[in-house]
């Protein structure tokens, strides 16, 4: 391989890292907080992603779009979280599974309805196209907006966590929350705002990921997956865990999809290589996930109780 395409592969493992952490930063925190297992996040995704392609369609703008967008995807997971979710808080992780996998269907079949059975596709922002020159490599514009978006996401999600009153309560909250609401603070309402907040990241990630993928329904579950491979690596309820783990996790999937291939041609016939590369690849980052769990059962950067 290549050195120029060697870059080129980390920066799309950048690029699928930074999708993962917006996934990653909402959930982890609900979890971390309420105990409470959502495996309708992926959901929110997919619908973030239909939104955000109608809009652009209907306002012709990619930024308008995105500014219309988190307004909408505030209302949906406030909406979603007051239907259905509030009343499974203190049930057993059984029900809530079951409760959020129903949403999944759900959700699902909104979409086909809505936006149909067929693939919709999102147009690259033509301000967007092209290629800009890093050192020498040159690389798409768009990709490079989605790692530039999401690491400035990343340093708003720390300000928020680390530097406001809220962030504050976010992060009692995962350490104590029983504590948190002894002492007066209003749960049900932190509750409401990590969930709208998580939406609007899931959301965000949608709109990031249309241009380069197709949208249809169901397209929440396999990042969803990742996305839990992620939250487990780098610690349940740690915002700093879950942006290094989506990084470690995104590069790690995208080379090794990238590199096995090659390297097992040169052991195995060129058509064996290219079936069992990517079948080992996607094993990769599962196997990275049990070498942390049986060195740091707690993920490699944990909330720690007090």
């Amino acid at each position: 391989m290549s050195l120029t395409l060697f870059v080129i592969q980390s920066l799309n493992g950048l690029q699928l890292g930074v999708l993962l952490f917006l996934m990653a930063a909402g959930l982890t925190l609900v979890f971390g907080i309420m105990s409470f297992v959502n495996l309708a996040h992926g959901s929110m995704y997919m619908m973030g992603a239909f939104f955000a392609a109608s809009l652009y369609s209907y306002t012709g703008s990619f930024v308008l779009a995105a500014l219309l967008l988190i307004p909408a995807m505030m209302a949906l997971g406030l909406a979603v979280e007051w239907v259905a979710l509030r009343k499974l808080y203190q049930r057993d992780h059984l029900d809530q599974v079951l409760a959020t996998f129903g949403l999944i269907l759900f959700f699902n079949e909104i979409a086909r309805i809505i936006w149909g059975p067929s693939p919709y596709y999102m147009d690259v922002p033509e301000f967007l196209l092209g290629a800009i020159n890093l050192f020498g490599v040159r690389y798409p514009a768009y990709r490079f907006v989605i790692i530039a978006s999401g690491l400035l996401i990343a340093l708003g999600c720390y300000l928020l966590i680390h530097r406001t009153r809220i962030g504050m309560l976010i992060r009692a909250g995962a350490t104590n929350r029983t504590m948190v609401g002894a002492l007066g603070v209003n749960i049900v309402m932190l509750n409401s705002l990590l969930f709208a907040l998580g939406a609007v990241l899931a959301g965000f990630a949608g709109l990031l990921a249309g241009p380069i993928m197709s949208v249809q329904a169901g397209m929440g579950e396999p990042i969803l997956i990742l996305t839990m491979v992620v939250i487990v690596i780098g610690g349940i309820g740690s915002i700093r865990g879950a942006f290094y783990a989506a990084l470690i996790v995104g590069v790690v999937d995208t080379l090794g999809r990238t590199l096995l291939p090659s390297l097992l041609r040169s052991f195995l016939e060129r058509s064996s290589a290219d079936i069992a590369g990517p079948a080992l690849a996607s094993m990769m980052i599962y196997l990275l996930m049990a070498v942390v769990l049986a060195i740091k059962p707690k993920g490699l950067f944990p909330v720690h109780n007090s």
